[in-house]
């Protein structure tokens, strides 16, 4: 065990296409791109402390065999989500709606007192809408 403490530096999810996935990101919840790599395998976001990226499947393909588990739109989502917090857990998902996300579950309050609500994006990847803890 070593006494060095770790950080989580970035989240990545893996898609077809990383510039438009960080685009519908940026128009659709606010966020900041940061920088889209030449080549368009890679993007990403300023979240805070705490980057979003995009990388293309066929970059994880070359990161290691076998790459990464494509993400589809039917059946159960992967096993990860992104949480997107918010005062406003209505209005981000009625626009998240709108610009093309899949219902999966409308904003209710939750027995701990927070607010969440959460879909799928176009490009597959679980999301959830919530207030601040």
């Amino acid at each position: 065990m070593t006494d060095t403490a770790l950080t989580l530096g970035w989240t990545i999810v893996y898609v077809d296409d990383p510039a438009a996935a960080s685009e519908f990101y940026q128009r659709t919840f606010g966020l900041r791109g940061e920088f889209v790599a030449p080549g368009g395998e890679y993007a990403q976001l300023d979240t805070g402390t705490t980057k979003l990226a995009f990388a293309a499947y066929a970059l994880g393909e070359n990161n290691f065999p076998g790459g990464v588990r494509r993400a589809t739109s039917d059946g159960p989502p992967a096993n990860v989500e992104l949480a997107l917090v918010t005062e406003d857990v209505d209005g981000a998902y009625a626009r998240a709606i709108e610009a093309g996300c899949t219902a999966l579950s409308e904003p209710a309050d939750q027995p701990h007192g927070q607010r969440v609500g959460w879909l799928r994006d176009p490009f597959g990847t679980l999301i959830e809408i919530a207030s601040p803890m």
